[in-house]
């Protein structure tokens, strides 16, 4: 005899291998108690209809947004390299980049390039002069 067990609907269903049928009519054909249990009533669901509420500005304002933080980072180049020679990377090694040193570093928030720059030194720390701002996307 082949093990059984119980599926979402509560009934017993062979563990065959063979898909389960979860239709809502019981089976007349067998008088087991598993096909005894009363019929599962299955309806669509009902909602209400969506209405168009348009653009409401008072809704869709940036200022709740201003105090927001998001990461912000230069990026000076990739390479892309088999996990074989990361692997041989020690102290020392120089991995070269794939950008030229004229060409400007991406600034880069939450992953999204906002813009690019140049590299400046500002008091001893690295700073980004921007030189452009991408365009936004609509």
């Amino acid at each position: 005899m082949d093990a059984e067990h119980t599926d979402p609907l509560g009934s017993s269903v062979p563990d065959d291998g063979r898909e389960p049928n979860y239709s809502a009519a019981p089976n007349s054909q067998s008088d087991s108690p598993e096909s005894q249990q009363s019929a599962v009533s299955v309806q669509a669901a009902e909602f209400a209809a969506l209405e168009d509420a348009g653009r409401r500005e008072d809704k869709l304002a940036l200022d709740r947004f201003l105090d927001v933080n998001v990461v912000v980072s230069a990026e000076l180049g990739r390479v892309s390299i088999p996990i074989g020679e990361l692997l041989q990377l020690g102290h020392g090694s120089v991995l070269k980049l794939g950008r030229s040193v004229a060409e400007p570093v991406d600034l880069v928030a939450q992953g999204v390039r906002i813009g690019r720059g140049e590299v400046v030194v500002v008091n001893d720390s690295f700073a980004i002069r921007i030189k452009e701002i991408e365009s936004s996307r609509k």
